[in-house]
């Protein structure tokens, strides 16, 4: 199974340090050896970097952890090869523009086929995951419903909708952004800690390694992350069950439901 990284924030905020803790289990603490990647929405940009190679080995990941890219929104991907080869073109996060935006996919599981809604098929893979392909059919069901541009909550139910499409093929974790907001879906295993004041101390599970967010921060603040597994191991991270969904914008969480 792969990894994911998600993060909402309400200001630009950097996520080196949840981002070096991901970056231990692709290969150190964990068995996710087959490639990683991870997106940084700047407005409409979005600046992404992959590698198909191990992340605790790969120069690429290096930089990005001495590299404090501030963000509101993050999408990041450590992978265990399950279905495709090692490549790049296999590595996520998977992006594609809809509507004038950057959309941004990452998954994590298997499914055993992606079921087709019949929508017409704008986008095709590049690669040859399951991930990308899931992607890909989930946009085609939103371009062809909605031709024009709508606001999340228009397209929740679709989007609710086919992850438990996808979830009945096998497991189906994802995160998904079009740079405003942060979309989470968990079929098996997902984790969430909202940061706000009074901010604390927080050490990563995977590496010898603390941060005092209090002085990083403003009183204000709100920084939201999402993991597969809780990365610090002296917080108190809530746990999603099979089924739970959620929508973020500037770290709040803005709906949430289960399918």
């Amino acid at each position: 199974m792969c990894e994911l990284l998600g993060m909402s924030a309400n200001v630009p905020t950097d996520i080196v340090f949840s981002f070096s803790g991901l970056m231990q289990r692709g290969g150190r603490t964990g068995p996710h050896r087959d490639g990683w990647g991870v997106g940084f929405y700047e407005g409409r940009g979005l600046r992404l970097f992959q590698d198909p190679q191990a992340s605790a080995e790969s120069e690429v990941a290096a930089l990005v952890q001495r590299y404090p890219i501030k963000s509101h929104t993050v999408i990041g991907h450590v992978r265990q090869a399950n279905v495709g080869k090692v490549c790049l073109a296999n590595t996520h996060p998977f992006v594609r523009e809809l509507w004038g935006r950057n959309w941004c996919f990452a998954h994590n599981g298997q499914l055993a086929q992606v079921p087709r809604a019949g929508a017409p098929a704008f986008y095709r893979p590049v690669g040859d995951t399951d991930s990308e392909a899931a992607f890909c059919e989930l946009l085609n069901r939103l371009r062809n419903l909605f031709p024009e541009p709508v606001e999340p909550e228009v397209m929740l139910p679709l989007l609710v909708e086919s992850c438990a499409d996808f979830r009945r093929q096998g497991v189906f974790n994802c995160l998904l952004s079009d740079g405003d907001w942060l979309f989470a879906f968990c079929s098996s295993k997902l984790a969430r800690i909202t940061r706000r004041a009074p901010f604390g101390p927080a050490t990563l599970c995977d590496i010898d390694l603390s941060v005092n967010f209090d002085s990083q921060t403003g009183p204000d603040d709100v920084v939201t992350v999402l993991a597969t597994e809780p990365l610090t191991g002296n917080e108190a991270w809530t746990l999603f069950e099979a089924g739970d969904w959620s929508l973020w914008r500037l770290g709040e969480c803005i709906a949430q439901g289960r399918a």
